[in-house]
């Protein structure tokens, strides 16, 4: 059975993403930092509809923990499909920004992509197949007020999205990434009110979590097997 590695899987965004994969027959290997009870309760849920799933945890920003746990998860062999899903935002205007803020943003989404994504290539391409999805953000298409080390870090997995894929392409590897826009999270609903998001969003909603993780099971099945170094936005048609 292949198996999914998704990172931040206990987030909204991060669990949506593990049931649509656990639907289309995967493995999913449900990952947290701090939430283990909540990532153990996705992959309980996932086990009550009938899939298959696990928990797993520790610090994406810690370079020798996780590739100790990749390791542990590869004793068991390749992990062929990951998805970068773990991020945090501490905004603020850059010229009130602490270098605290700044490091923090940065080290979880893009140095936790290497931190995660380096240790897997060569087992995944000994298999000549696999897909890495990674979620970036609208922020890092056109960036955003207050949000320089997110829309850094995110513009940063964008880049490094396109120079991966076009190193495993030719062992049957796509590398994509998804960058949405406003979702409804708890999160988005303590920022954004119904006005706002209709005056920024051309289809006046926000988006759902289920939108995003079905367009990442797309990219994760066979049938995206020619879509790679794509960044794909997901955002209502915002420019």
């Amino acid at each position: 059975m292949t198996r999914a590695l998704v990172t931040g899987g206990s987030g909204e965004i991060g669990a949506a993403i593990c049931h649509h994969l656990a639907r289309a027959g995967l493995h999913v290997i449900v990952h947290a930092n701090t939430s283990a009870q909540r990532a153990e309760a996705i992959t309980q849920a996932i086990m009550a509809s009938g899939g298959t799933a696990e928990a797993t945890c520790f610090d994406v920003t810690d370079a020798d923990t996780a590739r100790q746990a990749m390791e542990a998860l590869l004793s068991n062999g390749a992990i062929q499909v990951l998805v970068n899903n773990a991020g945090i935002h501490e905004d603020a205007p850059m010229a009130g920004m602490t270098r605290a803020q700044w490091q923090r943003v940065i080290d979880v989404s893009l140095n936790g992509f290497f931190n995660v994504t380096q240790p897997l290539l060569l087992p995944m391409m000994r298999t000549r197949w696999g897909r890495i999805i990674s979620i970036s953000s609208v922020s890092g298409m056109i960036g955003n007020r207050g949000q320089t080390n997110y829309a850094a870090a995110k513009a940063g997995l964008q880049g490094a999205t396109r120079s991966l894929a076009l190193e495993v392409a030719s062992r049957g590897i796509t590398v994509n990434a998804v960058a949405p826009g406003i979702i409804a999270t708890r999160m988005t609903g303590q920022v954004f009110d119904p006005d706002k998001i209709r005056d920024r969003v051309p289809m006046q909603r926000a988006g759902t979590p289920d939108e995003v993780a079905a367009l990442v099971r797309f990219l994760a099945s066979d049938e995206a097997a020619y879509i790679s170094g794509q960044i794909i936005a997901i955002n209502g048609a915002m420019a």
